[in-house]
């Protein structure tokens, strides 16, 4: 392990709404636990990080009063948080952001900071260049990085014209997903071009242009992702490629369970990006492999730690949370000793996964089960050493996201599956005919009664495929 600025504190932004990001957490405990202290401005409900014995200090700041569609706070107000965030800490902190707009908006206020908070010297406008779907394409293909082809539409018709040419499905993206308002999702399957058109005439709810992408296929192995830091020239000090084992929603989600694994052409593709744009800082990029051609392309470039950053922890102990506070605070960062095999299971994603998605990769058994980790597992939420924001997130939200996930897992039927019901029950309610009494009715009479012929039976339930309890206990 090596030698940390202990006297350099660290300051964790999060403007996300979820007050669930595993990421703060890891984050949290990842410096906590090598002697640093550690504050954090969340810009809403803290959830269980504040909860972990690794954080220092919560700073949370009064009400946005402008806040955008998406609850983010301009950028006035957000140096004004964050600048009071430094002077009750006291003394200049190393500023992590979590997500994509603190990432963007801190990129911008760098100037204004300097003093304040220590920070990669990144180009100002680079991390929202990367993060903004539409021009990461175009950067990529400077950059000779393979990138899914993709078109940006200029009206619904046109959207309908480009989905139908790309190939339906194909996928729809914002090209600023950090804009977004509350229940519009970042990314969809669009199966039809009149999807493809109504999805567009939302573009002035989203704030950002919708875009629309060529869908490579499902296939064992598919997703991959890379963490790294960067350095002056792009140079990566810390980094490591992932399979993304599991995720939810499955497919195109964030990772519920993830390996750690050699991938050289993620890593010489990733390499290649950020020297070639002199990109400085934390990175999360997301790869999807073309069965077809063998070919691994780029799909999302995060200017920020992944919430699964925790994975690439490598045998010195050093994660890119890490590595920027070592090399921002003048300390050598040791060569990378990589550690191949290590598991990170994020539980409450994992367990819903298993119970409602389907097995994605052949690290599973045909049970779905997960086959056990040659190496070490790490988790997000549980630590022996740091209890309690597991017990939090369990009890405020295990037990509603499992009514949601049985909910959308319950058989959905449509207007003329309901119909047809209908017409069965009143069939089945005309074919009971009481007995007769004996007197009632004269024998011959009754002979000439024929009774109804009885409706057909209602096709039995189905219900829905058991989870697998064995899941969990692969994993413990």
């Amino acid at each position: 392990m090596p030698s940390f600025a202990t006297d350099v504190p660290a300051l964790l932004l999060r403007l996300d709404p979820n007050p669930y990001h595993h990421g703060t957490l890891g984050a949290a405990r990842s410096l906590g636990r090598v002697g640093v202290e550690v504050h954090a401005l969340l810009g809403t409900d803290p959830g269980p990080v504040a909860r972990t014995r690794y954080l220092h200090r919560l700073h949370t700041p009064v009400r946005w009063s402008a806040a955008g569609a998406a609850g983010t706070p301009p950028d006035g107000e957000l140096e004004r948080a964050l600048l009071g965030a430094a002077r009750a800490i006291g003394r200049p902190a190393v500023l992590v952001p979590l997500d994509d707009h603190g990432a963007i908006a801190v990129a911008r206020l760098a100037p204004r900071l300097a003093g304040h908070c220590l920070l990669p010297s990144v180009a100002p406008r680079l991390p929202a260049q990367l993060a903004d779907k539409a021009e990461l394409a175009a950067l990529c293909d400077r950059a000779g990085v393979p990138h899914p082809r993709t078109v940006l539409p200029g009206s619904a018709a046109e959207a309908a014209r480009e989905a139908a040419a790309l190939g339906l499905p194909v996928v729809a993206k914002w090209s600023r997903p950090w804009l977004l308002p509350p229940g519009l999702r970042s990314t969809a399957l669009v199966r039809t071009p009149g999807e493809a058109a109504r999805l567009f005439a939302r573009s002035a709810e989203a704030g950002s242009a919708l875009l629309l992408q060529r869908r490579l296929p499902d296939g064992p192995g598919a997703d991959w992702f890379f963490h790294g830091y960067a350095a002056e020239g792009g140079r990566l000090l810390a980094c490591g490629a992932g399979r993304k084992e599991r995720s939810w929603p499955p497919h195109t989600g964030l990772t519920a369970v993830g390996t750690w694994l050699p991938n050289p052409a993620v890593e010489a593709a990733a390499a290649r990006l950020t020297a070639r744009l002199d990109y400085r800082g934390i990175l999360d990029l997301d790869f999807r492999l073309d069965p077809h051609t063998g070919v691994h392309h780029l799909v999302d470039f995060n200017p920020r730690p992944g919430a699964q950053f925790r994975l690439f922890t490598d045998e010195n102990g050093v994660d890119v949370v890490r590595a920027q506070h070592l090399h921002l605070t003048g300390r050598p960062v040791p060569a990378a000793r990589a550690s191949p095999g290590r598991t990170y299971v994020v539980e409450n994603y994992a367990v819903l996964s298993a119970l409602l998605g389907r097995t994605q990769d052949a690290s599973f058994g045909r049970t779905g089960r997960v086959r056990r980790a040659r190496g070490p597992v790490e988790r997000a939420w549980f630590a022996a050493d740091d209890p309690l924001p597991f017990a939090a997130m369990a009890a405020g939200w295990l037990a509603r996201c499992l009514r949601e996930g049985l909910r959308l897992g319950r058989p959905r039927l449509g207007p003329r599956h309901r119909r047809k019901q209908r017409l069965r029950g009143l069939r089945a309610r005309r074919a009971v005919v009481p007995r007769p009494a004996a007197s009632a009715t004269p024998p011959a009479r009754a002979a000439r009664a024929a009774p109804a012929p009885p409706a057909a039976p209602a096709p039995p339930h189905r219900p829905s495929p058991a989870p697998d309890p064995g899941f969990l206990a692969a994993d413990s």
